[in-house]
């Protein structure tokens, strides 16, 4: 194959690892190039769906990231967002968010996690 496409399942070698050396999720970079950074907490635009009640401040979600399943939590809910505009709404810091809300979520992974992360903006 010349090009994978969205939802193909890659595979490739690495000289001098084993498969016991690399996990589910693992991101590959070039070193020299824009290398892959890790990270222990994120700002995420957040949008409830099919949740009973309200989320709160220390809410303790799995998130799923590439094929990993990450544990988080959380520490700040900065702003109610317009699902349709991406903007911030008026009111500073909500105290909970639920079920058709969109906010920006400053999140912090549990169990010491640290993942790479690339902005989105760098790789569109």
């Amino acid at each position: 194959f010349a090009q994978a496409i969205p939802g193909d399942n890659v595979g490739f070698n690495v000289r001098n690892l084993t498969v016991k050396d690399i996990k589910r999720g693992n991101v590959v970079s070039d070193a020299k190039n824009q290398p892959a950074v890790g990270c222990e907490d994120f700002t995420a635009q957040v949008i409830v769906m099919n949740h009973p009640g309200q989320i709160r401040k220390g809410y303790t979600p799995v998130l799923d990231c590439h094929t990993s399943h990450i544990a988080c939590k959380f520490e700040e809910l900065l702003s109610k967002i317009d699902r349709r505009t991406g903007k911030s709404m008026e009111g500073g810091e909500p105290e909970y968010i639920k079920n058709g809300d969109s906010a920006l979520v400053k999140m912090s992974l549990i169990l010491g996690e640290i993942r790479n992360h690339m902005e989105f903006e760098d790789y569109t």
